[in-house]
């Protein structure tokens, strides 16, 4: 394969550049970090037929199948639109490619499929956002985990979605034994305590994290029927000022985060310096000042009213010197 290959064009439809010189790599992402034992098969059936026979799992969830020959992108973009469609990723056209199918993944923990202290189905909000993002060919980092013990790291990523319950107290199934103010002193924050034997909430103080509904040993504590989040906003790894990403919205609804991730992509695409190779969007928040971002970000968006905002957001981190 000679060196004058396209590579925008060969990254934007799935397919890394390599070391190896007439080598590439498949790379698909698995939104929500879910995928059948069926298409795992599909996965190894691609990988022994045009690669090495090795896969690589991502740190974002998704798979590389490495050792492929160039000249058999063609023939490979047939065979994976059967697997592109039992993931549910986009996918468009067989001879030119599928934009985008191998860009960042949504990653997500297990959820409340299997750990009992997740508050919500990671999977199925993850796919909800995919559906909603892509394509495209912006990188954003968005990852979502079950609960405040944040088992995915999302506090690295330009979204970090954790979940959070609402606990609502049934009084009259409560036998005063303190459990709970005992499990959320040990365990959490502190935000329940024991007052005439009774327990007390702080809702200021609560991270929504369960622990309450989980230790009581007689549902007096119970999860409210609806979904909360904690959007943490902005962290990031790389060469340059990696840092955590830091709260922004608490007690916040999926429609609300959905529609903000989406106004970020206008926010961004208006805003990035296209001189370079790329522009990760927490620089582009650096450089324009957080109330431009927040400006764009909450265009249209309609918070519940439980929902907490952080006006102004500060980030620290490495920051090395003569660097913005």
């Amino acid at each position: 394969m000679s060196l004058d290959i396209n590579r925008k064009q060969v990254t934007k439809n799935a397919y890394r550049v390599t070391k190896v010189r007439n080598e590439t790599a498949l790379r698909v992402r698995v939104p929500g970090g879910e995928i059948t034992g069926e298409l795992l098969l599909k996965v190894a059936e691609i990988a022994n037929e045009y690669g090495n026979g090795k896969v690589h799992l991502t740190t974002r969830q998704g798979f590389e199948i490495m050792g492929i020959d160039y000249a058999d992108i063609p023939e490979i973009n047939v065979k994976i639109e059967d697997l592109l469609t039992g993931l549910g990723i986009n996918h468009v056209d067989k001879e030119k490619g599928y934009p985008a199918a191998g860009t960042r993944n949504i990653a997500a923990c297990v959820g409340n499929k299997i750990c009992p202290k997740a508050q919500y189905n990671t999977t199925e909000f993850a796919r909800k956002i995919e559906k909603a993002v892509f394509p495209n060919n912006f990188h954003f980092k968005i990852a979502l985990t079950g609960c405040p013990n944040d088992c995915q790291k999302v506090r690295m990523h330009d979204f970090g979605i954790i979940g959070m319950t609402l606990p609502k107290f049934r009084a009259h199934r409560c036998v005063s034994c303190g459990r709970c103010a005992k499990k959320c002193q040990s365990l959490s924050t502190g935000a329940i305590k024991m007052n005439n034997y009774k327990p007390v909430r702080d809702h200021d103080r609560c991270i929504g994290c369960g622990e309450c509904t989980l230790n009581c040993p007689t549902a007096a504590w119970v999860r409210d029927e609806k979904k909360y989040y904690r959007l943490a906003i902005m962290g990031r790894t790389g060469k340059k000022n990696p840092r955590l990403a830091e709260d922004w919205l608490i007690w916040v609804d999926e429609e609300s985060i959905i529609k903000i991730i989406l106004n970020t992509y206008d926010y961004v695409d208006k805003y990035i310096d296209r001189s370079l190779p790329k522009e990760h969007i927490g620089y582009i928040v650096d450089r324009t000042g957080f109330e431009v971002f927040k400006e764009w970000a909450l265009k249209d968006v309609k918070l519940p009213k439980e929902t907490v905002v952080k006006h102004q957001v500060y980030w620290s981190g490495i920051k090395y010197p003569g660097i913005l």
